[in-house]
């Protein structure tokens, strides 16, 4: 089973590609450190839009670097909370429509317990 998660709970793009739950075909992080270190933090709303510039791009590059295709998919995760509501309204609405294009289960995941379940996470060869 391969899934695809889609994070932008804050200043950056995410996406990776988990199998049988486990195993990281693919991560993909697109950072915004450069456009809010002038402001000496993050502003919401300049994360938001960075998030809409980055998503489409961010979740090609985890199917190019796991050597799959949206056929291949069998669900999508998506971050749900807790996070900058903007920011997450933009990768909620982008997997939302994945998943409908596609017909697949959508997943939203809260993102505190994402990354407790990372740590059973691991890298191919491993």
């Amino acid at each position: 089973m391969n899934i695809l998660g889609i994070d932008t709970s804050c200043d950056d793009t995410a996406a990776a590609i988990v199998r049988d739950g486990r195993l990281i075909l693919a991560n993909i992080i697109r950072s915004q450190l450069r456009t809010h270190a002038q402001y000496g933090g993050v502003v919401p709303e300049v994360a938001s839009r960075a998030h809409l510039g980055d998503i489409a791009s961010v979740v090609d590059e985890a199917l190019a670097t796991a050597g799959l295709g949206l056929a291949d998919l069998d669900a999508i995760g998506v971050t749900r909370g807790p996070g900058l509501s903007g920011a997450l309204m933009v990768g909620v609405s982008f997997a939302k429509g994945l998943a409908m294009a596609r017909d697949l289960p959508l997943l939203p995941v809260n993102h505190l317990e994402g990354h407790i379940y990372s740590n059973w996470l691991f890298p191919p060869g491993m």
